[in-house]
């Protein structure tokens, strides 16, 4: 067993490195303790230091027991929570002290110790849940992304137990089906979001231990809400006692021009395979020890293309490891997804690998992102200047499995949040907010939404302050959290808005060059169901809007944006309306989206 691990871990072909190398508690020669193993080919004189030995470099030294660079020692009599590291000489004939690369937990910033943590044996009661789980693709996912946090902040960090205790009750009253837990894996820059981590098998002790964060996702579970983790395996924390240069050598990173990314972090080498098996190893742990029901890829741009740029050429050796990846998981998971972060072209992202895909589930469709904020910013009088912003999705959408995000990486950095974005004044923002995100929910494809976007802040997401949640007693910012609502319901409950969206013969465009009005229209079709889809994207306002149908009959209004409990001007259509001649003729409000649900179909002889 050992020999087989150690040689799957050389190969890159190892998913569960994660069982053999780190702290286990074990039992031998009917002693209790726990047995350290390290992977660190050019190191010397190997020991562990902790607490439980008074940081004595000669009272636990390591054996080197296999020729490629594995050192393991048996301690006895320790327990939970004890702080360790590992001392060594290395390549460069310096003693440093290092984490343990497969640490289960780690003392919290600034102190950089790991820590021990018997991971076994959590109690779940979540089966209902992974038996009846799959990868979603003909099922409503409305992901609502959360920095844990800062989505409910105290005066000190509130453990993964109590923001369970708030967060599950949430989730389930707005209607959102999964949540995606930004990075979690212990970091010491809070700033950083977790995306530059130094511990890739610890959970961020800030907010509690493992078994914590197992009862997390395992009451998510209980509740029917499905919980994404988000991985970032481009790049790692710089600082020195952890995984930056661990034996001497570039045993993680690149040892080239290309060791330092674009964020000043250290770049994997994933053209190298114990890299390869450690990274893999690290996001199948997730799956199997916190039962993740989808692992969201960061940065996938950066894994295709040298410095994410698809100038400086395809990285082989990245694109070779996200194929194994992905191939691995479903060949081990096959009800769990993952899903990229991809701002690039690269095709197949979504194809499987058998036929010459990456692999993924699904493709966050940051183009779309990118037009459609870019659309709803324009002044009206100039909208029919970016018509093409709002029509270019469908040219290229059935090319992968897309997931339309509405992100954290929008709402940070000086580029405003959902609302500011919007063009207008006060009341106008807020109109076409609410367009906005009927347009998200109504367009083919998943849906994501970060935290706090329900509250349409004038305000940036801040990681060191909490959401604002006193926002919720103003009407307008009160009336989005409703219309989210709504439309997660709305979503759930017709399926022609979710099952078989990536089959191009569900969708069509009923008016798709008006750019004078800038108006547009399209109906979604499954079965006997058929919804239509309208947009107004100006101020003007139309008594009388003729929408073509392909389906004779009646049709009544299920959702207009205009409501007055959405904070609109309640120009809806009340009563269900029929057609004449290919339309229906609608009241269209201004700025307004709204949802017509064909109820009763002509009886034409």
């Amino acid at each position: 067993m050992a020999f087989g691990t150690v040689y799957d871990y050389l190969m890159g072909q190892c998913t569960d490195a994660y069982h053999y190398f780190g702290a286990h508690f074990v039992k031998q020669n009917n002693q209790s303790g726990v047995v350290f193993r390290l992977y660190a080919p050019m190191a010397n004189d190997v020991s562990v230091i902790g607490d439980f030995n008074n940081w004595d470099v000669g009272a636990h030294k390591m054996n080197k027991i296999d020729d490629s660079g594995v050192w393991e020692v048996f301690i006895p009599g320790l327990y939970n929570y004890q702080s360790y590291k590992y001392h060594f000489k290395n390549a460069r004939g310096q003693y440093v002290d290092k984490i343990d690369p497969f640490a289960f937990f780690c003392e919290i910033a600034p102190n950089t110790c790991s820590r021990l943590f018997d991971i076994e044996n959590f109690a779940w009661h979540d089966k209902k849940h992974l038996k009846n789980r799959d990868r979603n693709y003909d099922k409503p996912m409305s992901i609502y992304e959360m920095h844990i946090g800062s989505w409910l902040k105290r005066d000190r960090f509130s453990s993964y137990e109590e923001v369970a205790d708030e967060l599950i009750p949430y989730i389930k009253g707005m209607g959102f089906t999964h949540i995606e837990l930004m990075p979690i894996m212990a970091h010491p820059f809070v700033g950083s979001w977790g995306y530059q981590a130094t511990g890739f098998y610890s959970v961020d002790p800030r907010y509690g231990n493992p078994f914590q964060l197992m009862s997390f996702v395992d009451r998510c579970h209980k509740e029917g809400i499905g919980v994404i983790f988000d991985f970032a395996p481009v790049h790692f924390a710089t600082d020195p006692w952890a995984l930056a240069e661990y034996d001497g050598s570039c045993l993680f990173e690149y040892s080239n021009e290309h060791r330092v990314s674009q964020w000043g972090s250290l770049q994997f080498d994933l053209g190298k395979d114990p890299v390869r098996s450690f990274l893999m190893s690290a996001i199948h742990f997730y799956i199997d020890y916190f039962h993740a029901d989808g692992i969201r890829i960061d940065a996938v741009s950066n894994i295709l293309f040298w410095n994410g740029n698809k100038n400086d050429g395809a990285n082989d050796g990245a694109i070779e490891f996200i194929k194994r990846l992905n191939g691995k998981i479903h060949y081990l998971h096959n009800d769990v997804m993952m899903i990229a972060e991809d701002s690039s072209d690269f095709p197949g992202v979504t194809k499987s690998t058998e036929s010459g895909g990456l692999g993924f589930d699904y493709k966050w469709d940051l183009g779309w992102m990118n037009d459609t904020l870019k659309y709803y910013a324009d002044d009206p009088i100039y909208k029919k200047y970016d018509h093409n912003k709002l029509t270019f999705s469908m040219a290229y959408f059935y090319s992968d499995n897309f997931l339309l995000p509405f992100s954290h990486d929008e709402v940070v950095h000086g580029k405003g949040t959902l609302l500011n974005k919007m063009w207008g004044d006060y009341y106008q923002k807020f109109a076409f907010l609410r367009n906005l995100i009927s347009y998200q929910f109504a367009h083919p494809g998943k849906k994501l939404n970060f935290m706090g976007n329900e509250f349409a802040s004038f305000d940036e997401w801040n990681e060191n302050k909490s959401l604002p949640w006193n926002l919720k007693q103003f009407p307008a910012h009160d009336s989005i959290c409703r219309l989210y609502h709504d439309l997660n319901l709305i979503y759930q409950n017709h399926k022609a808005m979710y099952y078989q969206e990536y089959n191009p013969e569900r969708y069509k465009w009923l008016i798709v060059d008006n750019k004078n009005d800038s108006v547009f229209a399209f109906t979604r079709r499954v079965d006997d169901e058929v919804l239509i889809f309208v947009f107004n994207m100006t101020p003007n306002y139309y008594e009388n809007f003729g929408i073509p149908v392909e389906v004779e009959g009646e049709y009544t209004e299920i959702f207009n944006s205009d409501k007055d409990i959405y904070g609109g001007a309640n120009q809806y259509n009340g009563l269900p309306v029929g057609s004449f001649g290919g339309f229906v003729t609608i009241k269209l409000a201004s700025m307004g989206a709204l949802i017509l649900k064909l109820t009763k179909k002509a009886n034409i002889k």
